[in-house]
């Protein structure tokens, strides 16, 4: 079973930037897909980035796009998000998650959050205007 785990967050003014990391244990992660989805209080989760198994593929949600970057290291088993240009709209808790079964999503799955079965416990990020 994959255990997903999040780290890098905190608080940062707005301009700011963070880079947030996943790490596993019982499972390598090169061998899933990775998204990353967030969620604010009393606003319901939402996508953020996805990166493929090998990291061929990226796709981010319009919110972020330009301003946050996806990547991976197969090698350390570590998938990351590098923030930038951080806005307060951006403040949440960041997941980041995995599908039951190695390989990839289906890109028509990429944002839907019930297509990924394994997620971390979250990394809060909070960013002031």
């Amino acid at each position: 079973q994959v255990q997903l785990g999040e780290s890098g967050g905190g608080w940062v003014q707005a301009g700011g930037s963070l880079r947030l990391f996943c790490a596993a244990s019982g499972a390598t992660l090169s061998s899933y897909a990775v998204g990353w989805f967030r969620q604010a209080p009393g606003i319901e989760r939402e996508f953020v980035a996805y990166i493929s198994r090998r990291g061929l593929t990226t796709t981010y949600a319009d919110s972020v796009k330009g301003r946050f970057t996806i990547s991976r290291d197969n090698a350390k088993n570590a998938v990351y998000l590098q923030m930038s240009s951080l806005k307060p709209e951006d403040t949440a808790v960041y997941y980041c998650a995995a599908p039951y079964t190695p390989g990839n999503v289906p890109s028509t799955d990429y944002y839907r959050g019930e297509k990924y079965d394994y997620w971390g416990q979250g990394t809060q990020v909070t960013v002031s205007s």
